[in-house]
């Protein structure tokens, strides 16, 4: 079955970019490396804004710059964290025999 992936790039004037993929494609596992690679970074910049902030010498002009660096970062996660919550399951609530709901994982699209 077929998806639609949001890639961690974005395209032009920085619109998002789309993929309909079954996740086995050469583009699929360009985006798993990149994805991989930003979320190393992120995990790298948060060490060194650990270092930064415990020193007191820190110019403000090296605080806005890991300030900026740490927003493309913080964009990059959240753009991988909506694209891999978009490739979940969905739930589907039935009713039960004694009237409550429950939730039934199901696949995406099969209702």
């Amino acid at each position: 079955m077929k998806d639609v992936r949001l890639l961690p790039w974005a395209g032009e004037g920085g619109k998002p970019c789309y993929l309909d993929t079954d996740g086995t494609g050469y583009v699929s596992r360009v985006a798993d490396t990149v994805e991989r690679v930003q979320l190393g970074m992120a995990d790298d910049l948060l060490e060194h804004a650990a270092d930064m902030l415990a020193d007191r010498r820190a110019t403000p002009a090296q605080l806005r710059f890991l300030l900026a660096r740490m927003s493309e970062a913080l964009a990059d996660a959240c753009r991988i964290a909506e694209s891999r919550g978009g490739r979940l399951p969905v739930p589907v609530c039935e009713e039960s025999d004694q009237g409550s709901a429950e939730l039934i994982p199901s696949a995406r699209g099969s209702e």
